[in-house]
């Protein structure tokens, strides 16, 4: 019996280093958005399954929607710097100033298409932009589906009719497109939004069709209108970003399924399922008896020529910081031609 002991303990003490290999490495995942909007349903969940399938198990995801894990939405981005949580997605907008290179994508009438416009991102933060993101590790970069004017109080159809309207932006050169474009810009992260036009802080604001019935953006306002142009009136960029220590830190096969199931395409099939979704979010705007339409051609002219300002003061402003301001744009906006026609 003694004997029978020993063989068991020495059994238990050779399948320990087994056991401990097998144990599950838990990403915490943290985002500000509920668990109803699409980035956490077609994207950031979908995306964990992934990585569980793959290393069968042994790598999970604990996700904290809508902030779960503490702070502002402006704070996500210090949070997987820091190692609060292990990986994050955000809108760098929110953080005004950190992101001088990666902004150029924000700019007026400059995006296209969307999965061009993911894959123009990635390229262009590989080469240009990483430095951006210390102790971090870019997982997938993409800009919303085209961002759409959301309004109450009155139809908008030409400049003179959004002179002096209080309308919400989520970043620096969004505050500047709609004040070249004749609005009271009013800087605000998507959270807040809601309240903000139910207490008439706002008129309306600027935001993705995709994001439109999570955020019930159809039931506070009347209007939703675009410029409807090859090139998107307004954007934002997003990130899916990781702790650059956590990373480094994982087993190599498991680096292996980071690194495979992140990157280019997955940052352009983000951007094509979200445009999907864009279409759920007219429709729900449609069928709430909302008016949808698009701004005339002849009127999308005088919008192009009011917001060209805000390009020319950007290449200026970033050259003053020591960037090469005009450089960047060239190459972000051929990355952007060679990827969407």
């Amino acid at each position: 019996m003694k004997l029978h002991r020993i063989a068991l303990g020495l059994a238990a003490a050779a399948l320990a280093p087994t056991a401990a290999q097998a144990q599950e490495v838990v990403l915490k995942f943290a985002h500000f958005m509920p668990t109803t909007n699409p980035y956490h349903v077609h994207v950031i969940v979908p995306w964990c399954d992934r990585i569980a399938t793959e290393s069968k198990g042994r790598m999970v995801c604990q996700i904290y929607p809508a902030m779960q894990l503490g702070g502002t939405p402006t704070q996500l981005l210090n949070q997987v710097r820091d190692g609060v949580a292990d990986v994050i997605w955000t809108m760098p907008g929110y953080n005004a100033g950190r992101f001088p290179k990666l902004e150029v994508f924000e700019l007026p009438f400059f995006t296209t298409t969307p999965e061009g416009t993911a894959r123009a991102m990635w390229d262009f933060v590989q080469k240009n932009a990483l430095d951006e993101f210390p102790g971090m590790k870019p997982l997938a970069t993409w800009t919303p589906g085209a961002y759409a004017f959301h309004v109450n109080g009155k139809e908008v159809a030409t400049l003179d009719d959004l002179k002096g309207m209080k309308v919400r932006t989520p970043s620096r050169l969004g505050n500047k497109l709609l004040a070249a474009l004749g609005a009271v810009p009013v800087g605000m992260p998507a959270p807040q939004m809601s309240e903000g036009l139910s207490k008439g802080v706002i008129h309306g604001a600027l935001y993705p069709w995709e994001s439109v019935p999570s955020a019930k953006l159809h039931e506070l306002t009347k209007y939703s209108f675009d410029a409807n142009a090859d090139y998107r009136m307004s954007a934002a960029t997003t990130i899916i970003a990781m702790n650059r220590k956590r990373y480094d830190g994982l087993p190599a096969e498991l680096k292996q399924i980071i690194d495979a199931s992140t990157g280019r395409e997955f940052s352009a099939q983000a951007a094509a399922v979200l445009d999907k979704q864009a279409n759920v979010g007219r429709e729900q705007t449609v069928a709430n008896g909302n008016k949808v339409y698009s701004i005339a051609p002849q009127e999308v002219a005088r919008w192009k020529d009011a917001t060209q300002v805000v390009t020319a003061e950007w290449i200026k402003e970033s050259t003053a910081k020591g960037l090469d301001g005009q450089r960047l744009h060239d190459e972000a906006a051929a990355l952007l031609k060679n990827y969407s026609h």
